[in-house]
């Protein structure tokens, strides 16, 4: 049996098969911890403006993924304006983790098992390098917002309220 690595999830398949440069950035995960991306931002030493989080919504009764800073909170009226719908709202920690394949505190906008429509807010593009999750608990990957943005066939939008 071959023994799995820290970029064996599928957000890192991903990432290799598009060709993008990346930067895996593990760290220890508390299982307490209660606020993934608060908890990655200060185990890796990242502004929480700079490292993303990942959330599932619903909009208009369909599953949508909006990635936001840490440091700010999903916008769900900013989120639906940008996919073309009226009325979102947080979806079900279990349909969010049935939809991508991966464990809440753990979902990354990439490698998702159903391919969700992803909504990265456009504060990242002032960065050169952004964090988001590689597809686990206690593993980041760094790479350009515009990579990310071709990787997970993303739009740039405002949908972060700090």
């Amino acid at each position: 049996m071959a023994k799995q690595t820290p970029g064996a999830t599928p957000a890192i398949a991903a990432l290799t098969k598009a060709g993008v440069p990346f930067t895996l950035h593990p760290y220890e995960h508390d299982p307490r911890a209660e606020a993934y991306g608060e908890e990655a931002a200060a185990a890796l030493g990242v502004a929480p403006e700079r490292l993303f989080k990942t959330l599932i919504a619903l909009v208009d009764g369909r599953l949508v993924c909006g990635v936001v800073p840490v440091a700010g909170h999903l916008d769900l009226k900013a989120l639906a304006a940008a996919v073309g719908g009226k009325r979102a709202a947080m979806a079900e920690p279990a349909a969010a983790a049935r939809a991508t394949g991966y464990v809440v505190g753990g979902i990354s906008p990439l490698g998702q098992r159903s391919r969700l429509p992803v909504v990265l807010d456009g504060s990242a593009a002032g960065f050169d390098t952004v964090f988001v999750s590689a597809g686990r608990r206690g593993l980041q990957v760094e790479l350009g917002p515009a990579d990310l943005v071709s990787a997970a066939a993303a739009v740039l939008a405002p949908i972060a309220a700090h």
